[in-house]
């Protein structure tokens, strides 16, 4: 009887977890709070559990039957920890560091960020079967740490909400050709600047959206490479000290420098009295850069000028030819696992000619803030929507490795939101 009672109790618990961390989640989606996502897993522990010591400055008294033996209880409070981090870091949140540069001033490197993975929903995991708390790699030894004996199909369960233009979004780099699964492919972070549908150009280094220039919201910095000549030297440190000038280096002749500059720091050194020309670099147009796609010579775009193109929408159809068949080519065979022959001047898609093709998925279109020194779309193409991992939250975490001391840490970047 006895045996029974504590069988209902514990999934009395379980039931109260679940309805909690429900009525929690509708909770946070109304105030708009998703980095409160993980307070269920601490009250539910601090409550029913009791696997981490929250009152550790207390004496425990002692008692006269233990129930679990010491071992027992190391080992339940681990599988806890274990599973509930794993529930948590595939479904609803999961944390991510910025290793480049491609995303100054919006996001610096050494920042720790909070991912949302229930902005966009949840991808179902498609190794399920992988070493925990991992991504693709084995701590310390090395070797995959999944296995891909089991591969289950792209699921995406519903979200809070849809990729937004602007949005600061992580995903699996489409572009690596390692062979490894969608899901273990490697982590980047980049802006959403087109979504499925929209007509995207670049002129001189500046993007147009729908014939428009991109907008910024409020606390997005973008930044480009400048070329300095100035009258007499500049203090580069003083730079970096007052004005966060992080990209800078000298030129080839006496008193020029290269620097990557804010829209508000060019106008700041503009100013400078020793300043004599201070222009931006930029790639002429119709200048072709074998590194950017799509890659032929027939289209001549670089890292600053690409004609206007139209992002992927799912279920929308393309005349495709010899002509444009370089901008889909991935879309067709990689992403969309179709067979594609190029015979003559006619495509055979799955054994069949045809001038047409109709996409399966939406495609987006990243790019980095940091304009001249960012690895994205335009230089390896669209993003598959299968590859969306989740939207950058917040900074919980900000460690400059420049600094010293206390000053490693960038107070003023804790806890801030990623614009």
């Amino acid at each position: 009887m006895e045996n029974i009672k504590l069988l209902l109790k514990s999934k009395l618990k379980i039931i109260i977890f679940i309805l909690g961390t429900i009525l929690w989640s509708f909770f946070v989606y109304l105030i708009g709070g998703e980095w409160l996502y993980f307070v269920p897993l601490i009250i539910a522990d601090i409550l029913f559990w009791e696997t981490i010591n929250w009152q550790f400055w207390k004496k425990k008294k002692k008692k006269k039957k233990k129930i679990k033996s010491e071992i027992r209880s190391w080992f339940d409070a681990i599988v806890f920890a274990v599973i509930a981090a794993t529930l948590l870091r595939t479904f609803i949140i999961e944390a991510y560091t910025i290793p480049t540069s491609s995303m100054e001033k919006s996001m610096l490197i050494g920042d720790f960020l909070f991912v949302s993975k229930v902005s966009y929903g949840p991808r179902v995991p498609m190794t399920p079967i992988a070493f925990p708390l991992v991504h693709h790699t084995m701590p310390i030894f090395g070797g995959k740490s999944y296995s891909e004996i089991i591969q289950l199909p792209y699921h995406r369960m519903k979200g809070f909400g849809k990729v937004k233009r602007n949005d600061c979004v992580v995903f699996n780099w489409p572009a690596e050709k390692l062979g490894r699964p969608i899901d273990k492919k490697e982590n980047y972070v980049k802006r959403c600047v087109g979504l499925p549908g929209d007509t995207i150009e670049m002129i001189n280094s500046k993007l147009f959206v729908n014939n428009k220039p991109q907008t910024s919201k409020i606390g997005m910095k973008k930044q480009w490479r400048y070329d300095i000549k100035t009258a007499s030297p500049l203090n580069l440190n003083r730079l970096y000290e007052k004005y966060d000038i992080t990209e800078k280096g000298y030129g080839r002749n006496k008193n020029e420098y290269a620097m990557a500059l804010t829209e508000e720091n060019y106008e700041t050194l503009k100013k400078f009295p020793n300043i004599k020309k201070i222009n931006r670099r930029i790639e002429p147009k119709n200048y072709y850069s074998d590194y950017i796609f799509p890659h032929n010579k027939k289209y001549k775009w670089n890292i600053d000028n690409h004609d206007k193109f139209v992002i992927p929408k799912e279920n929308t159809t393309v005349n495709i030819s010899i002509e444009n068949i370089s901008l889909y080519k991935d879309i067709i065979e990689r992403y969309e696992n179709n067979s594609l022959e190029i015979k003559g001047n006619d495509l055979y898609i799955n054994n069949k000619i045809t001038d047409k093709y109709t996409f399966k998925m939406n495609y987006y279109w990243m790019v980095g803030d940091n304009r001249h020194n960012s690895a994205d779309s335009r230089f390896w193409g669209f993003v598959p929507e299968n590859h969306i991992v989740g939207k950058a939250l917040f900074i919980w975490m900000s460690w400059d490795k420049n600094a010293k001391g206390i000053k490693k840490i960038r107070w003023r970047r804790l806890f801030s939101s990623v614009k």
